[in-house]
């Protein structure tokens, strides 16, 4: 598993824990900081909350102004990446249509939602590049990427500049040149006035699908530009800035509300690609416990999310070989983290007498990312096969 491993295991129901190993120190948790991530945007917007992009009537006469909204499965037309995504042709249409005869010329993008740094300490210097992550905007389309597809571990090529791609893409549906394409900030709107084309007045809105869906995508297929996205909408939902910082403190400061030991969570990011994050076994399976519990609806939303071993998301391939029928294979949930040398996973999964236990399993300093996964793999299946009571 490699030269530092932390371990903790939890049965729900009775609240004891089963085993522990450095469970309460804080190590690299990588991808399994989604699951923090998820569970507090739950709970600070609801999962119903959707995400607007809107258009506006611009302080000139022919300019309008595209307004991010955050929304990271913005698409530009129906694809099978984000399903039921909000898509600029359909806003396109809507500003057509709002405008009557006249056509804009020209097109300003309104991105000030968000604020601060666009990557995060501790990230690697490849990891836009080697497609894992886009600069962190708010407006975009298909999470950054040039192209609506997903792979686990990177290769979808990210627009040096997502914002301003997705503003070009939208302005070539409304007839607008790219050269009359700028970075801008929409008007305020004059409540008073309500004549057609006064500045700042909705020319179009399109919503994205409900927060549970999105965290759901998330969490499903690790997606990191979605969880930094989601992530800011935990600050901005408590009237702090969209910033990386303000957003894991945001997300550190829900989970101490909730009751949880936050003193062991350290975020730089939201998505786990940062290195400086360190979360302990001890609160992931806390977490996992506590929205298995039904005490808080919202975050039992997260479950529906999480990857099914051998059968979906990130955890498609995982307990299929070379024994799959020792245990764990459709049995075990879970959130799964690789880093060079780091690979973690924390779930459910029903024993077989029955129990549900979540538990949390982290490792550094394995040689080999594939051994590395696989010896994860089978603790947990040794889990499901426990009768252990």
């Amino acid at each position: 598993m490699g030269t530092k491993v932390h371990v903790a295991v939890l049965d729900v129901s009775s609240g004891e824990v089963l085993y522990e190993r450095n469970a309460d120190t804080m190590t690299t948790p990588a991808s399994t900081t989604k699951l923090l991530t998820a569970a507090a945007v739950l709970d600070a917007r609801g999962p119903s909350h959707r995400l607007s992009t809107r258009v506006v009537a611009g302080a000139q006469p022919g300019e309008i102004v595209l307004i991010g909204g955050g929304d990271p499965t913005l698409a530009t037309t129906k694809n099978k990446l984000f399903p039921g995504a909000a898509r600029l042709d359909l806003l396109a249409a809507q500003v057509k249509k709002s405008l009557g005869g006249t056509k804009p010329t020209r097109l300003l993008y309104d991105t000030s939602l968000f604020s601060g740094p666009e990557t995060a300490k501790g990230w690697d210097s490849s990891d836009i590049s080697f497609g894992q992550v886009s600069r962190i905007q708010a407006l975009m389309v298909n999470a950054g990427r040039i192209k609506p597809i997903h792979n686990e571990f990177g290769g979808d090529p990210r627009a040096s500049d997502p914002a301003n791609a997705a503003a070009k893409a939208f302005a070539k549906m409304l007839g607008v040149p790219a050269s009359a394409v700028r970075k801008g900030k929409a008007p305020a709107a004059d409540s008073e006035s309500a004549a057609d084309g006064a500045p700042g007045q909705e020319l179009g809105e399109v919503q994205s699908p409900p927060m549970v869906q999105l965290t759901d995508w998330m969490l499903e297929q690790s997606d990191n530009t979605a969880a930094e996205a989601l992530g800011r909408q935990v600050a901005l939902a408590e009237g702090k800035p969209g910033t990386f910082d303000a957003a894991t403190e945001a997300i550190v400061g829900r989970m101490r509300e909730l009751g949880l030991p936050a003193d062991e969570a350290n975020l730089y990011d939201a998505s786990g690609l940062s290195r400086n994050n360190g979360i302990s076994p001890t609160m992931l399976t806390q977490l996992l416990s506590t929205a298995a519990s039904g005490e808080q609806p919202a975050l039992s939303s997260l479950f529906g999310g999480l990857p099914v071993a051998g059968w979906s998301g990130t955890m498609l391939k995982r307990f299929v070989s070379p024994k799959p029928n020792q245990g764990g294979q459709g049995v075990v949930r879970a959130k799964t983290g690789t880093l060079s040398g780091v690979n973690t996973m924390a779930g459910t999964l029903t024993t077989a007498d029955g129990r549900l236990l979540v538990f949390a399993i982290m490792a550094s300093g394995s040689g080999n990312a594939i051994t590395g996964r696989a010896a994860l793999d089978a603790v947990a299946a040794r889990l499901v096969r426990c009768g252990c009571s």
